[in-house]
């Protein structure tokens, strides 16, 4: 009798071990437990720690609730400037849902991961590829709010997207580098001249200055000779004042006025207001004697030289000479 009460007894702690062992579950910290009893689900998630479950009508199923890093894989797009662009991502997102994220999708990651590349082909239509070189915190929030908006239904929320890198054709590559080497060019050129327009106006407020004083522009030259001397060069290059170069120009025109004025009259010399004018018979190489002209002193030809004006084949015959 003994025997049979000590059997009974091994045999019931056997099968109380054995339906422990099968009952026990560890739901581990970041994990929550969702219990589906006859393919129902119970009311209540599993927290994390020890917990029982009826065998062979119970089926629990873990859901980690860490937060999820999925990479997008690259997605090739036009933008809206009509640009070919390859475009990849990363997602950041955590079950907040445990129940959901095992009712109402068969696969939360792998929805997941579909919604974003959809997204991201999405994004890259809508932007222009200064939106998604420069200004990709923009483009970030907006992909990031596509892809919440479904998974809220399934039980997972988007943490967080980030553009990872932006692929671009050679062609566009050189195009962007051409266009940056000009804006460069072009600020350099608008620096160079703003700096000549201010020293213009420091160099006119310095001549100004030297205009009430002109012993301080002979005190700049000299401040010159001695700048280039310091250079110990063989040759000296000696600044010439401007306004002795004006004053030697106005002193040739006005040479060249007096000779063309010279040379308009004929050689005549006149000696002043008033006074009485001599002309000076001239006769050239090869006339005859009919060009030769004596003036009186009022400057018209004598009564008895007149007629040697004309030419001899005009006068008569008795005044012709032998």
């Amino acid at each position: 009798m003994v025997e049979e009460l000590v059997t009974a007894g091994v045999a019931l702690a056997s099968a109380g071990a054995v339906y422990v062992m099968a009952a026990a579950r560890v739901v581990k910290q970041y994990e929550r437990g969702v219990v589906l009893r006859l393919g129902r689900l119970t009311s209540a998630v599993r927290e994390p720690g020890f917990t029982m479950i009826v065998p062979l009508v119970d089926r629990m199923r873990k859901v980690n609730m860490q937060i999820v890093t999925m990479p997008v894989p690259a997605q090739e797009g036009i933008t809206h400037d009509n640009v070919t662009v390859r475009v990849d991502a990363v997602v950041y997102f955590k079950v907040v849902d445990a129940a959901d994220a095992v009712v109402k999708v068969e696969d939360y990651r792998f929805a997941v991961s579909q919604v974003a590349q959809t997204s991201l082909r999405s994004i890259i239509g809508k932007s222009d590829l200064d939106d998604l070189l420069s200004n990709r915190e923009k483009l970030n929030q907006g992909l990031e709010v596509m892809i919440d908006s479904p998974a809220l239904g399934w039980g997972v929320q988007i943490d967080r997207v980030e553009i990872k890198d932006v692929s671009l054709p050679e062609t566009m590559k050189r195009s962007m580098a051409r266009q940056a080497e000009a804006t460069r060019d072009r600020r350099a050129r608008v620096i160079n001249a703003d700096a000549e327009l201010q020293a213009s106006k420091k160099l006119a407020e310095a001549a100004q200055a030297m205009s009430d004083q002109p012993a301080a522009l002979q005190l700049r030259l000299l401040q010159t000779v001695v700048a280039v001397a310091a250079e110990k060069n063989s040759t000296l290059v000696l600044p010439f004042p401007v306004e002795l170069l004006r004053f030697l120009e106005r002193s040739g025109l006005e040479a060249q006025a007096r000779t063309e004025a010279y040379e308009r009259s004929g050689g005549d010399v006149r000696t002043g207001a008033g006074s009485r004018t001599d002309v000076v018979a001239r006769t050239d190489a090869g006339a005859g004697p009919e060009d030769a002209v004596a003036d009186a002193g009022d400057g018209q030809p004598s009564s008895d030289t007149r007629h040697l004006r004309r030419p001899l084949e005009e006068l008569p015959e008795a005044e012709q000479l032998p």
